[in-house]
């Protein structure tokens, strides 16, 4: 890798990250010696590039920094059709329609060696075999998220009487049978998951959250990764567990 692109790779390494990233991890993605990563991050710092931090604390890139547009290489703009292609299967018409129009726009700007390439990328996403329709608008749903919003749903389980909930919405995930919601649901004073087809009525309150949707996303997250732990170990210690969880 030549020094320019290695300079380049390691902003996009710290651009990327959330917390500071070490030395070290920074030498294994680019393959080269942590002397030479070390010696990187003050090439970078003596041009101007706002990389804070030191050896064996780890680096950051200062916030409001960011480079001029660069243009993508043709295995990005697969990974970046396939995403839209999925968009367009898995969304509703709004989302669909956005994604649609992206890939409009992302084509009028590539250069004509990489347009073909994008439009034509060999990465295939499948509709989902059948999606249950929703009552609700989902397009009013992400807007709460983005906005970080409480609300209000009346929801049905099958075989039960609707509940009206109070929630607070965390992140919108598109299955493959079911788009689900995650929230912090105020009755139960716990997280839980709602799917959007049992929704029967959603109203989006005025009222925030008393903790913001990038907090709530982490004790959501936190709590998923304990799950699964839990559930390695209830599986190594009994092999029926598996079964049981299906079944139940």
């Amino acid at each position: 890798m030549r020094r320019a692109d290695r300079l380049l790779q390691i902003i996009q390494v710290l651009r990327r990250a959330r917390r500071p990233v070490s030395g070290g991890a920074i030498a294994a993605e680019l393959e080269v010696s942590l002397r030479t990563v070390y010696r990187d991050i003050v090439a970078l710092q003596a041009s101007g590039v706002p990389v804070l931090g030191e050896a064996g604390v780890g680096y950051v890139l200062e916030d409001g920094y960011d480079l001029p547009p660069l243009m993508f290489t043709s295995e990005e703009l697969e990974i970046v059709m396939l995403g839209l292609r999925m968009a367009q299967t898995r969304g509703d018409e709004a989302i669909s329609r956005t994604a649609r129009d992206a890939v409009a726009k992302i084509a009028t700007v590539l250069p004509e060696e990489l347009r073909g390439g994008f439009l034509d990328a060999p990465l295939y996403a499948p509709p989902p075999a059948s999606l249950p329709a929703d009552r609700i608008e989902l397009a009013r749903l992400r807007e709460a998220l983005r906005l970080e919003r409480k609300v209000e749903i009346l929801y049905q389980v099958p075989g039960r009487e609707p509940e009206r909930r109070v929630v607070w919405p965390i992140v919108l995930a598109f299955f493959e049978r079911a788009r689900v919601l995650a929230a912090w649901c105020e009755l139960r004073q716990d997280h839980r998951n709602f799917r959007t087809d049992r929704m029967l009525e959603m109203t989006v309150l005025e009222a925030r959250p008393p903790r913001g949707r990038k907090r709530l996303y982490a004790e959501w997250w936190k709590k998923r990764a304990e799950e699964a732990a839990c559930m390695q170990i209830e599986d190594a210690v009994s092999p029926e567990a598996p079964a049981r969880r299906a079944a139940g």
